[in-house]
């Protein structure tokens, strides 16, 4: 068994910083990615950040605020938010993908955390 669980949410006003935690545990092979995704009220799922061993991507609209980091002996990764806006308010999913030690397909999800960003 792989779970995947995430910390660090919580309510922060505009212009602050939040950072979020995930990790990975269970029979694990290896993980080869990790990403946070967010789903804010009425609206589809959307990547934010991704990290693999060949670098990291970002949303447009996080470029520059928030950074993705990886501690792979952990399988944990972290997403430091700063500047925080309004629009950043959502929830936030950790997304794990790599193999379990039977070489099981691992794709799992947190149960999200909420982020709430106020005037």
């Amino acid at each position: 068994q792989v779970h995947v669980v995430e910390s660090g949410g919580g309510l922060v006003q505009a212009g602050g910083s939040l950072t979020l935690s995930c990790a990975a545990s269970g029979t694990i092979f290896s993980i080869s990615a990790m990403g946070w995704y967010r789903q804010a009220p009425g609206k589809q799922r959307e990547l934010v950040a991704a990290i693999t061993a060949g670098g990291s991507t970002y949303a447009d609209s996080v470029k520059g605020r928030f950074s993705i980091s990886r501690d792979n002996a952990e399988n944990t990764v972290y997403l430091q938010m700063n500047s925080l806006k309004p629009e950043d308010t959502a929830v936030y999913y950790c997304n794990a993908g790599g193999y379990s030690k039977d070489l099981q397909i691992i794709d799992l999800w947190g149960q999200g955390t909420q982020v709430t960003v106020s005037l």
